[in-house]
């Protein structure tokens, strides 16, 4: 039987990546009605000439302003942006919020005055996802690391983490800067913020939390890759399960879970692009245990985590509108 289409959505700040994702999802969800796309930027222009991969699906226009008669709205703006936009804006307690920059996802930062932010990561928070008012979604290279790590922080396993990961050029958001340039991205690799990402303190929220045992301590050196989408993340810990036994605590982890799974074998990074997926794998040499975590950086990293989130929210299947296949050839 059809879902109703039921839910009014907002999307405020949607001319950037991970808007054009949303809007790209939310036209094919069955139980959601797209009510607005705000952009200052682009207000007036037709949504498809900015996200040209909708053209001839959708015949929104952008809009300047925000409309109040919605069910969700969306923040897709910059890191910092949220906070004025619900400084700024009176909007009805019944609307539910999805906020995709950093802005409340920490303890010290998840109260904006009436409203009370739950961190948006499924596999750690449903339950207090399915009842929450407004919801901080993860950050990408904290939703790959993250992912990866939960299973062992759950039985008190972590203490010290060194992580590696990679991210495409669209995990920088769309503005143009000299290291998304296609001229400087093609054919190179750089290191940044080594030690020092922003995500790792989400990542320590999450961890420490859910550790009955050491407060694991995560050191993190992610790199910009010559692709365009797409997050590969390596994490080495001691451990003291074997390689079955590790693999084995993983799986029963993630048994009911709607997008992550444990593969026995080697992944990577095209089985997940265009997807919602999070595929993990597992290595064992001696006492060290590297973990495998694979992304789209713009769906289970951003939009596509949304939008699960907004189906918890709305008591909707997680699979809702998320049926996609991954972009392997």
């Amino acid at each position: 039987m059809p879902i109703a289409k039921t839910i009014r959505a907002g999307i405020v700040g949607a001319a950037g990546y991970t808007g054009g994702e949303l809007i790209r999802l939310l036209l094919r969800h069955p139980a959601v009605e797209i009510a607005f796309a705000q952009s200052r930027s682009s207000a007036g222009i037709p949504v498809s000439a900015v996200h040209t991969d909708l053209y001839g699906e959708t015949e929104l226009l952008f809009t300047e302003e925000v409309l109040p008669e919605v069910d969700i709205i969306f923040l897709c703006a910059g890191h910092g942006e949220a906070v004025k936009f619900l400084s700024a804006t009176t909007l009805p307690d019944t609307v539910r919020i999805i906020d995709l920059s950093h802005d409340f996802r920490l303890e010290a930062t998840a109260l904006q005055g009436k409203r009370r932010f739950v961190y948006g990561l499924p596999e750690l928070n449903r339950e207090l996802i399915r009842q929450a008012g407004n919801v901080a979604n993860p950050g990408c290279f904290a939703t790959a690391i993250q992912l990866g790590l939960l299973p062992l922080a759950a039985e008190g396993l972590l203490d010290e983490v060194h992580t590696t990961g990679i991210t495409g050029s669209t995990g920088a958001g769309q503005g143009l800067s000299p290291t998304s340039h296609f001229s400087w991205r093609a054919d190179n690799i750089q290191a940044y913020k080594t030690l020092q990402h922003q995500h790792v303190a989400e990542i320590h929220q999450s961890l420490r939390s859910l550790s009955p045992g050491p407060k694991p301590e995560v050191h993190f050196v992610p790199w910009r890759g010559d692709f365009t989408r797409g997050i590969f993340v390596t994490s080495v810990v001691d451990c003291r399960l074997s390689y079955e036994d590790a693999l084995s605590l993983y799986q029963r982890f993630y048994a009911t879970a709607a997008f992550t799974h444990v593969s026995a074998e080697p992944i990577d990074l095209k089985r997940v692009v265009n997807t919602n997926k999070c595929l993990i794998s597992l290595e064992k040499s001696g006492s060290k245990l590297a973990i495998h975590s694979a992304i789209d950086n713009l769906l289970k990293g951003a939009s596509g985590q949304a939008v699960q989130n907004m189906n918890l929210m709305f008591e909707l299947p997680e699979h809702t509108g998320l049926q996609l296949k991954a972009s392997a050839f």
